[in-house]
This record gives structure tokens, sequence and C-alpha cells, in this order.
């Protein structure tokens, strides 16, 4: 198999340490417009090869992994360079306006729209790693599509590398992701400031902070140049989420304000129910 992985980052680089480990007779090929991020890949492991996007035309596969804003204008570019029996899929994390992109295009049967939900804080190819995907839910959107044989190359994959799939529409993802993902992204970054604001000192910001701190701020470390269009491309479900997530804020600091300490120990009580939805999901 020739495997394209177009922007060699966390996902795609761990995507390419999967298929190298279980198609051992594969090869995969980067393409990335930082060639640092290629020479990197190349003495890692992550890749076998580096290319260029005018070389897809023999892919077997094409992982589009670039930023939301980028892949508008790449995954068109690459379904007009590709043969008829590749498969393209993007990963990421909006997927309204990435299909919309294609709706039109002559070869849409030859795209599946993906948002794996897996990763880290971590980006670049230093951040891949095997192993991943390996059990983590996997977002298919539009999926009748693309063309069922296709289907079928794709999903094997997919669920070699350890995947489970769900389908969703594009709206309705965009639209569940702002709350699981988006928001918990912008409260660790709006947290790390409001920290970073009210200690000067960074030697009590190292001293102080305990694990809590660490784990709930540890999205702020996540690349800005990826965050910010996707932030973009999914405003108005953001600002959906934030405003209800505010709303929320305003509630308990106004319980504080009125001393009412039996409604926010309910309040807390009641949300310790989200310790048994994550529970169920690990089993």
């Amino acid at each position: 198999m020739k495997i394209y992985i177009i922007g060699i980052g966390l996902i795609g680089g761990s995507m390419g340490l999967d298929i190298k480990i279980l198609y051992p007779e594969s090869t995969v090929y980067g393409v990335d417009t930082n060639e640092d991020h290629l020479q990197k890949a190349l003495a890692l492991g992550v890749i076998d090869e580096t290319s260029i996007l005018e070389n897809v035309s023999d892919a077997d596969f094409v992982i589009v992994s670039v930023p939301v804003d980028v892949a508008l204008t790449v995954l068109p570019e690459v379904l007009d360079l590709i043969g008829e029996n590749t498969i393209v899929f993007e990963v990421g994390s909006t997927k309204t306006l990435i299909c919309e992109s294609v709706t039109n295009h002559p070869k849409r049967r030859n795209f599946i729209a993906t948002h794996p939900i897996a990763g880290t804080e971590f980006s670049g190819p230093s951040a891949a790693i095997s192993g991943l995907f390996q059990g983590k839910t996997n977002i298919i959107c539009e999926v009748e599509r693309t063309a069922f044989k296709l289907q079928e190359k794709a999903l094997d994959l997919f669920k070699a590398i350890g995947m489970r799939i769900r389908y969703m529409e594009p709206k309705s993802h965009d639209k569940h992701i702002a709350y699981m993902s988006h928001l918990s992204h912008i409260s660790a970054f709006m947290l790390g400031k409001t920290v970073i604001n009210k200690e000067k000192d960074e030697q009590d910001i190292f001293d102080m902070a305990g694990s809590g701190f660490e784990s709930t701020v540890r999205l702020a470390k996540s690349s800005p140049a990826m965050w910010t269009p996707i932030f973009k491309q999914n405003k108005d479900q953001v600002i959906e989420t934030l405003e209800e997530y505010i709303s929320n804020l305003t509630h308990f600091k106004d319980l504080l304000i009125s001393e009412d300490y039996d409604a926010i120990y309910e309040e807390m009580k009641s949300v310790n129910k989200i310790k048994e939805i994550l529970n169920g999901m690990l089993k």
C-alpha cells in the first residue's frame, strides 16, 4: 500500500506509525510545507519517505491532517489529483465547512469525512505515538456520499488501528464537539490566562500548582495555530456553548455572594454524575 499523509503532526503521524506496524509492506509518504517537520518525521520513523502533493495520484490512502482552514484548500486539490481507487480522509475537529468545500466535487465519492476523538496537548511529528487510537471513537460524517467499496477500505483501516465507529451528520457533529472538546480548550486557555495575569511570580505558580490545576489547564498547551481556525469555523456553536458556560459560572458566583452553601453543595453533587458517565465510557 501507498499511504500519503498531508501534514505530519500528532494525528497524521500517529496514524502513520500504526499503519507501519499493521502493514509492514506499506510505504508511508509525508507531505508538509514545514521541511523541519518532514526531516523530524523521517528521523523518528513516522514516515518512510518525503514527497509532494502532486504525487498522490497513485495513493491507496491519503490522510489530510492539516489545520481546518488549510484543509478547505488542500482537500479539493487532493481530490483533483487522486486516482479512481484512492480513498481520502480528513481528520479535523470541524466537519460542516469541510464537507461543504467538496460537496460538488466530481470525486466526492473518494472522500470520507472523519474525526478521530483522540489526541494530546502536544503537536508536531514528535508528538506522534503508536496506539493513540486504540479504543477511541471515530466520527464519520456523510458516509452515504462515499463509494461503498472505498468506505469498506477506510473502515477496515480504522478498525485495524483500534477505533470504534460512530456516524453523525456534520452539523450535529459540530454542535456536540463544541461542548465536548472546543469548550474545554477555551476553559483551559482562559484559566491559564487568569492565573498568569494574577500570579506575577512564576515560582508561586510552580510551587502551588497541584495535580488538579495541572490536569485542568493541560489543554492550554495546545497549538493556537490549530485551534484558532477551529474556533473560527465553529464560531456559532462555540458561542452558544460559551453563553451556557458563562451562565453557569455566574450562577455559581451568585450562590457564593448569597452564601447559599447548601445550594453549592447540591450543584456539585448533581454534577458528580459525570464520573459515572465517563467511567461507563472507559469500560
